[in-house]
């Protein structure tokens, strides 16, 4: 943050009258985020009230990072979308919102989101950051990431019904993400919100509660979430807090630290198949995982020894589906075995590619070794193979 701190014009005084007239807040707070710099990452569920709230608040400058485009699903709970939005990219749409909301907030766009490659020097503009992502791979970037350059990081993570906040800022001896999670989850067995859906009105709630961290760090005001896991159950409509303390064992901030720089291999496992997966891959066995690419290729080529399995839930493939497909729920898979061919290749298909891997398993474990996991499952087959397709 500039230690010089800009004055406030007339418009600016009236507009944020409500909060200058809080004593914590006063003039000098509002000058205070006038001069703050804040990065959003993701301009999705959680980026989407967090952006909104800090824009109104007066944080002088916002930055949006997020490479993905407005999709129709996105709208159940990704507020700062529109209808009209569909098909743009993520940070235009929420830039459009937000220049209407106040137009005193210079917003900065990066379209490419944070990758291996600029997250360094891009987390180095920013006084804070505001974490939104939605994925392992960007999650761990950004902790690594902050912890780096020193800078703050508000994480905010949702599951279904729950929801978490806390402020990871280990340059003022506070935990780390890591000291809470060491390593990332094996590929595979946390479904995220795409497989197992979000309650989207939870992500106004954990989203404001990041957005009120981060004021609230900015003015220097109150007790932040440094050393706190704020957990929220919106079907019991309860808080608790959980105490985190700094883990001297910490492959980031311990004492004897294994991670010391960024490596894009150590972001690299969203899609990988776990060691003991492959382990069990015999030499003559197809692989584990094909991509989408390859699928299409063995539908086209090999149809009559081909059987491509789509195990999503009726409903889902109402919306779409890949017409070759045959379809079997998840949830009967067990009981319908004897239905499956042991003498063809078996593709199993599911939206990102989540449950396809536990049913691809679970298939080669019950005698089909030929049994193979779509990898980005009908999501990524509407992306890359007929962008015409319904997506959800």
């Amino acid at each position: 943050m500039s230690d010089a701190l800009p004055n406030l014009s007339p418009a600016e005084l009236s507009r944020y009258r409500r909060h200058v007239q809080l004593d914590e807040v006063g003039v000098e707070g509002q000058r205070k985020l006038a001069a703050a710099r804040v990065l959003v990452v993701g301009a999705g569920g959680l980026g989407s009230p967090a952006a909104l709230y800090l824009a109104a608040a007066g944080v002088g400058t916002l930055g949006l990072a997020d490479r993905d485009r407005v999709e129709e699903h996105n709208l159940q709970r990704q507020i700062i979308h529109g209808t009209p939005a569909i098909g743009l990219s993520k940070v235009e749409s929420a830039a459009h919102q937000l220049a209407t909301l106040n137009p005193h907030v210079r917003l900065r766009l990066h379209g490419e989101g944070v990758t291996p490659a600029n997250a360094l020097a891009l987390f180095s503009e920013y006084d804070l950051i505001v974490d939104g992502s939605d994925n392992f791979p960007t999650r761990y970037l950004n902790n690594d990431a902050a912890f780096f350059t020193r800078r703050p990081l508000v994480y905010g993570s949702i599951f279904k019904f729950e929801g978490q906040v806390s402020v990871f800022d280990p340059a003022q001896g506070g935990p780390c993400y890591r000291c809470l999670f060491p390593e990332p989850p094996p590929p595979g067995s946390v479904p995220d919100c795409g497989e197992a859906g979000v309650f989207g009105a939870l992500c106004g709630v954990i989203g404001s509660l990041q957005a009120m961290e981060a004021i609230k760090y900015l003015l220097g005001i109150g007790q932040p979430l440094r050393g706190r896991l704020l957990v929220f159950d919106a079907l019991s409509q309860q808080f608790r807090t959980l105490n985190l303390k700094r883990d001297p064992r910490c492959p980031l901030c311990g004492g004897e630290p294994r991670i010391r720089q960024i490596d894009a291999a150590d972001y690299d496992f969203a899609c990988a198949a776990s060691p003991a997966a492959g382990a069990r891959q015999g030499p003559e066995e197809p692989p584990l995982e094909i991509s989408i690419e390859e699928a299409r290729h063995l539908l086209e080529t090999q149809a009559g020894r081909v059987l491509m399995l789509d195990i999503r839930e009726p409903y889902e493939v109402q919306i779409c589906r890949v017409e070759a497909s045959e379809h079997i729920p998840m949830r009967e898979i067990s009981g319908r075995l004897g239905e499956l061919p042991r003498d063809r290749r078996i593709l199993v298909l599911c939206h990102h590619g989540s449950r396809s891997r536990d049913v691809t398993e679970y298939l080669r474990a019950h005698g089909f070794p030929a049994a193979s996991n779509v990898r980005g499952g009908i999501a990524a087959w509407a992306e890359h193979i007929n962008p015409a397709m319904q997506r959800y």
